[in-house]
């Protein structure tokens, strides 16, 4: 195979090529260019004889990737005839694919630079990367890469389909009206630049294979409040030399109580399909998290990054089915599997019982449930639902019993211990049907609280006290939340 020479057209137009370069296109009879719309082939057109252009492969696929692998392929395959030029844009190490797919199957590939379209862009912008500066490929630009606080370059916008795709990734980060740049041919004779807002970027008509967009930095921060590492700045300020009394004073014991209510709140939100108040109430828990990962960076003990790292790798380790070569057919077999691979991962620990892995902070009720769900992985329940009842009708029978025994209004250890027993088979039988207790509770908490409302109001109406009301008149007011709720839920099914 002979040698590839890749020479860099430059950003620019003639004026601008060394000389070194100019003699090797002129005096070389195979020289392929990748595409010949460029500047400088335009004034070359008369001196320079292209053996081949790849503007055609270009027109054979609907994907970059399959252009840039034909190109290859034809340029591997030419080489081992002729040593070969290839005229590429700009420098060949700057945002040019198929130079990066030649070094990795080429060993005697030969690159002489050409003035990159960056040192363009930065003069016909005026800006200077060291304020920090970022360059993504339109073809696959990502959302959670980019840094709105910098200078943003987005390079390859061929044609407005990419600059449509590009300005939807873009707006899902910056605000749809933020000014920017479309430079086309920066450093020639034909520059243009054009200044649009963003949701207009894919409205230009004068994009083609020499244009780029340029996003400047956004200097609102109330324009980047969307973004984590803001959040985290925020809670670390407050809790810094000059931050906030409370919020420095906080440990991991102080606030354990707030994620406790948090969750709860935030429950409730789901139970009543309120979207804006789970938006509200998952900051409020996410506050929680990244307050115990600052307080853990203060101590030195851990950090944000060590949480995300360790639940990251549990997700991807834990879901095999995904990240690996497993194949699952259903639910079933994938909490099978994540099962066995949580026994794998606790192998070597110190573990006295199979319970132990049940947290001993989860509320009594959801205790229970998580007890009875460890001890049935191990065969120990009932086979059917109908013994689970029996059971409940037994613990039943035996409260009765206990509380006919004492007389006392205050119940000793042993009606408690009773009431206990029937509860703890209550809670056998909600997870006999999948019911989580503390769910069950809280949603029924909350349709009390409704209803028991509704008849204060109606009272306050009725300018009574509730002292002053019969039972059975706050018992009709109860029925007529029931009622109310019913058709509200009748209602939001229709529609």
């Amino acid at each position: 195979m002979h040698t590839i020479t890749v020479v860099g057209l430059g950003a620019g137009d003639l004026s601008q090529m060394q000389l070194g370069i100019y003699k090797l296109l002129t005096n070389s009879p195979y020289v392929f260019v990748r595409t010949t719309d460029h500047p400088v082939l335009k004034e070359l057109s008369n001196e320079l004889s292209i053996y081949r252009s790849f503007d055609d492969v270009y027109m054979k696929h609907d994907q970059f990737e399959k252009v840039y692998e034909e190109i290859v392929d034809i340029l591997l395959e030419e080489s081992k005839e002729n040593p070969i030029i290839y005229a590429v844009p700009g420098h060949p190490l700057v945002a040019e694919k198929t130079v990066q797919l030649l070094l990795g199957k080429v060993e005697n590939l030969e690159i002489v630079g050409g003035q990159s379209f960056l040192d363009a862009m930065f003069n016909a912008l005026k800006i200077d990367p060291i304020e920090g500066f970022q360059f993504v490929d339109a073809l696959s630009i990502k959302k959670e890469e980019l840094q709105l606080k910098q200078h943003l370059l987005v390079g390859q916008v061929y044609d407005q389909m990419i600059a449509s795709e590009a300005k939807l990734t873009l707006m899902e980060q910056y605000p749809d009206d933020h000014l920017v740049y479309i430079v086309t041919a920066a450093g020639s004779k034909e520059q243009d630049i054009k200044k649009v807002p963003l949701f207009e970027l894919d409205r230009v008509t004068t994009i083609n294979n020499l244009t780029s967009v340029y996003v400047p930095p956004i200097t609102d921060e109330k324009k980047v409040y969307h973004q984590f590492h803001t959040f985290r700045q925020v809670i670390a300020d407050l809790r810094g030399p000059n931050g906030c009394p409370w919020d420095k004073e906080q440990t991991h014991e102080s606030l354990k109580k707030y994620l406790i209510e948090e969750c709860y709140e935030l429950i409730e939100a789901i139970d009543e399909e309120d979207i804006d108040h789970v938006i509200e109430e998952l900051g409020d828990v996410l506050l929680q998290v990244v307050l115990h990962a600052q307080i853990g960076e203060d101590n030195g003990l851990f950090t944000i990054e060590d949480v995300i790292r360790e639940i990251t790798a549990k997700m991807i380790r834990r879901h095999p089915h995904v990240f690996a070569q497993v194949d699952v057919s259903n639910s079933d077999e994938v909490l099978a599997n994540w099962e066995q691979i949580k026994k794998e991962e606790g192998k070597g620990e110190e573990r006295k019982s199979l319970l132990d892995g049940v947290a001993g902070s989860l509320p009594g009720l959801s205790k229970a449930y998580h007890l009875q769900k460890k001890a049935a992985k191990v065969g120990f329940d009932w086979p059917e639902v109908e013994e689970a009842w029996e059971k409940v009708k037994e613990e039943m029978q035996e409260f009765r019993v206990e509380l006919a025994n004492n007389s006392s209004l205050t119940a000793n250890k042993k009606v408690r211990e009773e009431y206990g027993d029937l509860l703890f088979a209550l809670v056998n039988i909600g997870r006999f049907y999948s019911i989580e207790p503390e769910e069950a509770l809280t949603a029924t908490n909350n349709k009390f609280t409704r209803r028991f409302q509704y008849i204060e109001k109606k009272a306050e109406q009725a300018g009574k006290e509730l002292t002053e009301m019969s039972l059975k008149e706050m018992d009709r007011y109860w029925n007529e939340a029931k009622k109310e709720e019913r058709m509200k839920g009748s209602n939001d099914e229709i529609r």
